[in-house]
């Protein structure tokens, strides 16, 4: 799993600042600043949860006992969901897309309660 997570991680922390320059450049005269608004919170937590998939892959290999795969794919799925939404919301303005926001949100947060349980329960 190292592999896949540091693939995964650093292929949305990739995407991450391409997105990011996209938007401050490309979409730059297009967006209304709610748009730019929603579009710099999906690069922001498409960031944290990138980095968050690279630590997460890299503490599964070295800490014996603790796995936390299954957070490595909730983060992943999250960015789709979360950031991935938002950006074409902020893009298309389609305001349906706003209902799956917050599933990739919900996924964000198990993501992290589980890494926050399986440390609480981990003998370290």
């Amino acid at each position: 799993m190292l592999k896949t997570g540091l693939l995964l991680g650093s292929f949305f922390a990739l995407l991450t600042i391409v997105l990011g320059a996209f938007g401050a450049h490309a979409l730059k005269d297009q967006l209304n600043e709610y748009g730019k608004t929603i579009y710099e919170k999906a690069v922001l937590y498409q960031m944290f949860h990138s980095l968050g998939i690279l630590f997460l892959a890299i503490l599964n290999q070295y800490i014996d006992g603790v796995n936390f795969i299954s957070s490595i794919w909730l983060f992943s799925i999250g960015i789709v969901l979360f950031s991935g939404s938002l950006y074409i919301l902020a893009i298309t303005q389609i305001k349906w897309l706003g209902a799956i926001t917050p599933i990739g949100g919900v996924l964000f947060i198990v993501g992290w309660a589980l890494v926050f349980y399986k440390t609480l329960t981990a003998n370290l």
